[in-house]
């Protein structure tokens, strides 16, 4: 193995990760761990003799801002980044070449790189050699999946977890722009909404002058079931409790990382659901919404595309477990809609109390509905100003 030189530290959307790397490329790469200093610790027993370094070589700098991308919005393409493999086996090495050729949003089995390897019968070899993979990310083994489409196994922190949400990141990317219009998905021009919400409220002009650029990111939606089977699973718990939650129900499933279908659901015995952590109340709102889905009650996401946002709100909310908000949240982060003011959200009257009220109070919501009429029609972008104002506090 070459001697290493270096190893730095660098944080993610996902966390802090690390790189080392020697005078022939990048050695390893590390996912993060439960605590930065953990990250910091594995490297240094990976990479003996390594000094830790703020400021690596310029190639290296490269590769942590394109494995930054990567993790942040899943378009980065990191094929380009040069590898020292001195001292990894012969088979490996041939197995890391082949995933390399993966792209993001695609994903490969074990045996179908065995076949490409011209070693049809080693899909198992080639399960082992990904389980050592050094090179994290940059090598993409969370791109190869068991042959029955299921998630299969991760080494890096947070397991199946981190693996789902690498890949359910990378298909967003790969899949954005064809569900939505414009470049950053919204039904609307950003720009031209900002300068209608200056013109008609100075006070909400200070605020955005304040917040700084309107940053509102929207998460890509294959299906209306699989935006709202989201949704319920995350009704009323924090981020990372329900990213767990919905990733061990994902990985109940083949290809999980496409999200569970109404029937997969509909199939699935309740103590295998509830075993990943969803609660009655929750299954039985995903066993209503997956019954309804198979039924053809909800509309699909071209069906919404031609409906008002009432409308859409009323279809939806026939659904056990999906009321007025979710649906709303939908609108906005999901189809990008430019008039959405979801005056029930705690947030949102919190922001609005502070940033026109000039208190610490929730606001009335009748307060917030009728101020929001002079920023029709574009209420979802001052509705995520005030989520920033509550956020300032």
């Amino acid at each position: 193995m070459s001697t290493p030189i270096g190893i730095a530290l660098f944080d993610t959307a996902i966390g802090r990760c690390g790189i080392a790397w020697s005078d022939a490329g990048v050695l390893g790469v590390q996912l993060p761990e439960a605590r930065p200093t953990e990250t910091l610790s594995r490297m240094q027993r990976r990479f003996a003799g390594a000094a830790l370094t703020a400021e690596p070589p310029a190639h290296i700098a490269a590769a942590i801002a394109a494995i930054g991308a990567l993790l942040d919005d899943g378009r980065a393409d990191l094929t380009s980044i040069a590898l020292d493999m001195d001292g990894v086996p012969e088979f490996h090495r041939r197995v890391y070449e082949v995933a390399r050729t993966i792209p993001a949003g695609r994903t490969l089995a074990y045996g179908e790189i065995a076949k490409r390897l011209g070693e049809p019968d080693a899909a198992r070899a080639v399960g082992a050699a990904l389980g050592k993979n050094p090179f994290a990310i940059v090598v993409p083994c969370h791109r190869v999946l068991a042959a029955s489409g299921k998630i299969g196994g991760f080494s890096a922190s947070g397991g199946v977890t981190t693996k789902l949400r690498l890949l359910s990141l990378e298909r967003a990317s790969a899949a954005r722009g064809d569900l939505f219009d414009g470049d950053r998905g919204f039904a609307f021009d950003p720009d031209a909404a900002l300068e209608h919400l200056k013109s008609a409220d100075p006070a909400l002009a200070r605020l955005i002058e304040t917040v700084g650029p309107f940053r509102m990111e929207l998460k890509h939606a294959a299906s209306v079931f699989a935006a709202l089977a989201e949704s319920i699973v995350y009704q009323q718990l924090n981020g990372r409790a329900a990213e767990t939650i919905f990733a061990r129900v994902r990985a109940l499933f083949p290809r999980g990382h496409e999200g569970p279908t109404p029937e997969q659901i509909l199939r699935a015995p309740d103590a295998k659901l509830r075993g990943a952590g969803l609660s009655q109340a929750k299954l039985l709102a995903l066993r209503d919404l997956a019954k309804r889905t198979v039924a053809g009650e909800l509309p699909t996401l071209d069906e919404i595309g031609a409906m008002d946002d009432e409308t859409v709100i009323e279809r939806l909310t026939v659904v056990r477990g999906i009321g007025r908000w979710t649906a709303e949240m939908l609108l906005m982060f999901r189809l990008g809609r430019p008039d959405v003011l979801p005056v029930d959200d705690y947030g949102i009257r919190k922001g609005f109390g502070l940033a026109f009220q000039k208190k610490n109070a929730i606001a009335d919501k009748a307060d917030v509905e009728r101020r929001g009429r002079r920023w029709r029609p574009y209420r979802t972008v001052a509705s995520w100003y005030l989520w920033r104002a509550a956020e300032r506090v």
